[in-house]
C-alpha cells in the first residue's frame, strides 16, 4: 500500500476536475485522475500534475456504467491500496438546451446517469471501502467531496434535466453524510457558480454583461482554482467538525439580494 493519501477525481480530464486534481496533486496526494477521453489526446492536461512527482495514474471510464465503476476502483486498489478521497466531480449539461415542454427523455437519462447516478453509486462503493480501512485503522480521514452547482436551487426551464441532476446532488451529500459519520467519513458540497469552463463558453457573453451588471456581489467569473481550493479546503483536516456542509464558490451569487 503507498504512504500517500490517495484521491480519486472524476471528470479530470479538464475544467475544474483538472483543476482540483492539480490542486491535490501539490497538496502530496496520489491521484486517480478519471475521464472518458484517449489519454493520448489530453496528456498535456496533466503537466502539473506530472512536475508534482508524486504517483498519479489515469483510468478511461464511463462513470454511468457499473463496468465504468468498477475499472476505477479496480485500478486505483492495484495501483496504491487505497482511497482516502472522493472527489464526484464529472458532469455534463444537456447536448441541446431545450425548454422544459420539449426535453427528451434521451437527454434526462444522460444526464442523470452521468451527474447524478454516478455520484451516487460510486460513492456507495468507495464508501464500502473507506469503511472497511477505517474499521482496520481509526487514524484514517476519509473524504467525498461531490461538485453540485447553484442550479441546485436556481431555476433554467432550458436545461430542466441539469438543475434536477444537481439538486440531487444535495440530497445525495446529505444522505451519505448521515449515514457515513459514525464511521469517520465526512462528506461535503462544493456549489460553484459561473465559473469559467468549456461547459460555460458558449454563453460567455450572456454571463459577462449578467456579471458586469451585478449578477454576483463579486464581479468577475469564477475559476476551476477557485472550486479546487474548496475542495482542498474540505479534504485539509480543518472542517473535520463539519459534515454535510454545502460550500458556495459562486461569488455570493446565493445571496439573492434585492
Amino acid at each position: 500500500m503507498i504512504e500517500h493519501q490517495v484521491a480519486i477525481v472524476t471528470g479530470a480530464s479538464r475544467g475544474i476536475g483538472n483543476a482540483i486534481a492539480t490542486r491535490l496533486s501539490g497538496e502530496g496526494y496520489a491521484i486517480v485522475a478519471v475521464g472518458t477521453s484517449e489519454l493520448s489526446g489530453i496528456s498535456a492536461n496533466f503537466a502539473a500534475i506530472r512536475q508534482s512527482r508524486l504517483p498519479w495514474i489515469y483510468v478511461q471510464a464511463d462513470v454511468s456504467t457499473r463496468e465504468g465503476r468498477d475499472r476505477i476502483l479496480s485500478a486505483t486498489l492495484e495501483e496504491f491500496g487505497r482511497i482516502d478521497v472522493l472527489v464526484n466531480n464529472a458532469g455534463v449539461a444537456p447536448k441541446v438546451r431545450m425548454d422544459l415542454l420539449e426535453t427528451s427523455e434521451e437527454s434526462f437519462d444522460r444526464v442523470l446517469g452521468i451527474n447524478l447516478k454516478s455520484t451516487f453509486f460510486l460513492s456507495q462503493a468507495v464508501a464500502r471501502i473507506m469503511c472497511e480501512a477505517k474499521a482496520g485503522n481509526p487514524a484514517l480521514a476519509p473524504k467525498i467531496v461531490n461538485i453540485s452547482s447553484v442550479s441546485a436551487y436556481t431555476s433554467s426551464t432550458q436545461r430542466g434535466e441539469y438543475c434536477i441532476s444537481k439538486a440531487a446532488i444535495s440530497m445525495v451529500t446529505q444522505l451519505f453524510a448521515d449515514r457515513l459519520a459514525d464511521s469517520g467519513i465526512n462528506v461535503y458540497e462544493i456549489r460553484p457558480g459561473v465559473i469559467a469552463t468549456d461547459m460555460t463558453s458558449v454563453v460567455k457573453e450572456k454571463y459577462d454583461a449578467m456579471i458586469a451588471n451585478g449578477l454576483t456581489p463579486i464581479r468577475r467569473w469564477g475559476q476551476p482554482d477557485d472550486v479546487a481550493k474548496a475542495v482542498w479546503a474540505a479534504c485539509s483536516g480543518l472542517l473535520d467538525f463539519s459534515t454535510g456542509e454545502v460550500i458556495n464558490v459562486d461569488g455570493g451569487f446565493h445571496l439573492r439580494r434585492l
